[in-house]
């Protein structure tokens, strides 16, 4: 029987995790033995890939949990918590090598080269081993992790082009410069990030999509005659959440008002959006409980009026 494409995700996660955490403290390590910023900086942009794919790790097995009475939604939007408190360990991190480094191009101390070429090599070789297993994957979590990974190749190459660069002219000012160069892209990378995560905090229009261009699809849908009160979320950056009131045509049975939901409800599957509330109203009655309550209180059911017996007089 063929492994559950879940299981399988996680085990893909799993093995980068530990490739990657191991590599990275032998990176660390072997930055300071060598005298290389631009391979200390790369560690850190190491670590906070290899949190980033335990966060994945732990994300893949907790997301997979039924929603409960505390919430209701699951445990999706959790990932953002994980996001956000990656991005700032980051920042702190990539400050801290731009202060040591900065003043390294003043006065640059020559790295070892040839340990920087050995180095080099074996970080290409564990993260494209990583990212391959990755790409290999078919959730949208692997494939989000893979590219950090084929990022982390490109810094790689960078620190084999100084190493072979070093080892035939004494030009030590480019180990210096590497890693700011490095530690800048990570910075770039980590701001970009943070702010998609602050706006999905802030329920934000997820970038994928526009208010007006889900209106106005829904529109184009036999039956709808007006759409308003459309609000357009995510949970997590990747299932997005709508909700919305449709108009339909005065006297259309409740058949029709089904039929109706439906096709607006495929019309949010068709947009990428996984969950969507919608409220169908007839044309003349559009909101006029919201107008209403909003001049008065709307009047509560007496004891002796319950809504079982309603209709019934």
């Amino acid at each position: 029987m063929p492994p559950h494409p879940d299981d399988t995700s996680e085990k893909n996660i799993r093995i980068a995790f530990f490739l990657n955490l191991l590599f990275t403290i032998a990176e660390y390590a072997g930055g300071i033995y060598l005298n290389s910023l631009a391979i200390t900086a790369d560690s850190l942009h190491d670590l906070g890939d290899s949190f980033s794919l335990g966060l994945a790790w732990f994300f893949e097995r907790l997301s997979g949990r039924k929603p409960t009475t505390l919430f209701s939604y699951g445990y999706r939007r959790f990932s953002l918590v994980a996001a956000f408190t990656n991005g700032v360990v980051l920042l702190i991190g990539a400050s801290l090598i731009l202060w040591y480094a900065v003043p390294r191009l003043l006065s640059p101390m020559r790295p070892d080269a040839p340990g920087m070429l050995v180095f080099a090599v074996v970080g290409i070789l564990v993260n494209g081993a990583a990212a391959i297993r990755l790409k290999r994957g078919h959730t949208l979590n692997e494939q989000t992790v893979a590219w950090h990974l084929v990022e982390d190749l490109l810094g790689w190459a960078a620190i084999l082009f100084v190493s072979l660069v070093l080892m035939v002219w004494d030009v030590p000012v480019l180990d210096p410069a590497a890693s700011i160069l490095i530690t800048i892209v990570v910075l770039v990378n980590v701001v970009r990030n943070l702010r998609r995560t602050v706006v999905i905090f802030l329920q934000g229009v997820p970038p994928s999509l526009s208010l007006q261009g889900v209106v106005d699809h829904l529109l184009t849908l036999p039956g709808v005659t007006g759409v308003h009160d459309l609000h357009l979320w995510s949970l997590d950056g990747e299932h997005h959440i709508l909700t919305v009131h449709v108009v339909i045509p005065e006297g259309s049975s409740g058949a029709v008002a089904m039929a109706i939901k439906c096709r607006v409800r495929d019309a949010a599957l068709s947009l990428g959006i996984s969950h969507a509330t919608i409220e169908v109203e007839l044309t003349g009655e559009a909101c006029e409980l919201k107008e209403r309550c909003t001049v008065e209180p709307c009047t509560p059911v007496s004891e002796d009026r319950n809504p079982k017996s309603m209709g019934k007089d």
